[in-house]
């Protein structure tokens, strides 16, 4: 019903929703045809579809099939994307011949957004994921919480967000949690909740003494904060306080209830600082009294045992071991260390490396799936702050993954230090659209192919009311290959 609606709303949108009707319209049929009931969504969901239309007389006949409602979704999408308006008043133009076998090349096809850095209100996050069904990709990675703010509420632990929000109008209800995994689902996106640890998480675990639970993080809010972070403000989880993984579990509890079972979860476990752990007196004292020393193969051995029991927390509050755990590539994911702590039956590595790293590859050969956000070509944050070079479109699409089977896909990223709400769409979109057709189709072809393609779909994104950036000037659009 929700495809049908969108389908409909995409017709209208074409014609400024004043299509005119003239002697000769002809008819419309659209007839879908699904082999499967199930609504499961997830790595293994047959996303693919054939779509036929044809023209008889005053009829046009559209013929989706597809093995699972998913794949009729992108089905109905495509059927749009055949759909032009022309004239004043508008009228609708559409192929009148087509057959089309469809198939995504790339089962996770994802897009980041932080909501911890700048809190970014639910519609934002509801018309991203609007776009993205629009350009077929099926993952919204939600980083939730970060050092900055813990926007989540938890009725288990509601001091996270009590002291963690940047206000109580910033957060994110449990209604408001599980409307959004509910709102994503029925347009054929996943939602991976992020809940970063043990390092970035700072503000929202500063409650623990006041609740003689001692402290639950260490380094919080600290200065200079260059010596106990990357980026301020500092926090990181204490590994030396037992009663922080009990917090967890009751976290973990809460999060689980407003997803899908089975639903993968992301820990984050990147940009672990030894020097916070090394200048904490409670860190260092209990790695003593263990006979562990400052090396950085004990510290290693610290957050190894933090992460196995931050997983046993997790897995009692799921109730099973079945869930697969994202986390992000770091010190502890190096391909020397990385079989000492992490089982490859139960983690995903999602690389954060540049597209010619090594990395990747070496953690395929020792057999484990990845999911890929190349930052010199996906950071979408890129060249908006610090040194770093701007991505344009090009760059997002002409970089392309290993085609190997334990690459599940991959994410382009739009950390959120310099944006928010008003922002959002222009930093996103189209550049999320050019990866999303190289994660679909995984084209040969180089961009400057893609470009019209591209336009047209910024176009149709615009008519949705996402404000999507321009591509060029307008008499490029209406010349085409005049620019290139």
């Amino acid at each position: 019903m929700v495809a049908r609606g969108r389908f409909l709303a995409s017709l209208e949108a074409a014609c400024g929703g004043n299509c005119s009707l003239a002697a000769d319209t002809a008819a419309l049929v659209v007839r879908l045809a699904v082999d499967s009931p199930s609504l499961a969504l997830d790595w293994a969901t047959d996303e693919s579809y054939s779509l036929q239309v044809a023209a008889r007389g005053s009829q046009v006949t559209a013929q989706v099939r597809a093995a699972t409602g998913f794949g009729a979704r992108h089905g109905l999408e495509t059927l749009a994307q055949l759909v032009a308006a022309t004239g004043r008043p508008a009228r609708l133009l559409m192929a009148g011949e087509a057959r089309v076998a469809d198939r995504p090349a790339f089962p996770h096809r994802g897009l980041l957004l932080d909501t911890a850095r700048n809190f970014l209100p639910l519609a934002d996050l509801r018309r991203t994921v609007g776009a993205m069904a629009a350009c077929k990709l099926n993952v919204l990675h939600w980083h939730a919480t970060d050092s900055q703010s813990f926007p989540l509420e938890s009725e288990h632990v509601p001091q996270l967000a009590r002291h963690g929000a940047y206000s109580a109008r910033e957060t994110y209800s449990a209604r408001d949690q599980a409307e959004l995994v509910r709102y994503a689902r029925a347009r054929g996106v996943r939602v991976l909740l992020e809940v970063d640890a043990p390092s970035h998480a700072g503000n929202g675990w500063q409650w623990g003494p006041a609740e003689g639970l001692g402290a639950l993080a260490v380094c919080v809010n600290r200065q200079p904060w260059r010596s106990f972070c990357i980026q301020p403000p500092c926090g990181q989880l204490n590994p030396a306080n037992p009663r922080l993984y009990g917090v967890l579990g009751e976290l973990y509890r809460d999060l689980l209830g407003r997803w899908p079972a089975g639903e993968v979860f992301h820990m984050g476990g990147d940009e672990v600082f030894f020097a916070c752990w090394n200048k904490s007196a409670e860190v260092v004292g209990w790695m003593e009294s263990r006979g562990l020393g400052r090396s950085q193969a004990d510290f290693l051995q610290v957050w190894g045992e933090f992460q196995e029991r931050a997983l046993q927390e997790f897995d009692k509050a799921a109730g099973h071991l079945n869930n697969s755990i994202v986390m992000w590539s770091s010190q502890l994911t190096q391909p020397g260390v990385i079989q000492n702590y992490l089982s490859k039956e139960r983690y995903v590595i999602e690389t954060w490396v540049e597209a010619d790293d090594p990395l990747p590859r070496a953690l395929m050969a020792l057999g484990y799936r990845l999911i890929l956000a190349v930052k010199d070509a996906w950071y979408l944050d890129h060249g908006f702050w610090g040194r770093t070079r701007y991505h344009d479109w090009r760059a997002v699409y002409d970089t392309r993954l290993p085609g190997d089977r334990a690459v599940l896909g991959g994410e382009a990223a739009m950390w959120s230090e310099l944006v928010d709400g008003a922002a959002l769409d222009a930093r996103v979109w189209p550049r999320a659209a050019a990866l999303a057709e190289r994660l679909w189709s995984d084209p040969a072809e180089p961009s400057a192919r893609a470009e019209p393609r591209l336009h047209a779909q910024r176009e149709r994104l615009v008519r949705r009311g996402v404000r999507a950036d321009a591509l060029a000037p307008a008499w490029c659009v209406h010349n085409e290959g005049e620019c290139r």
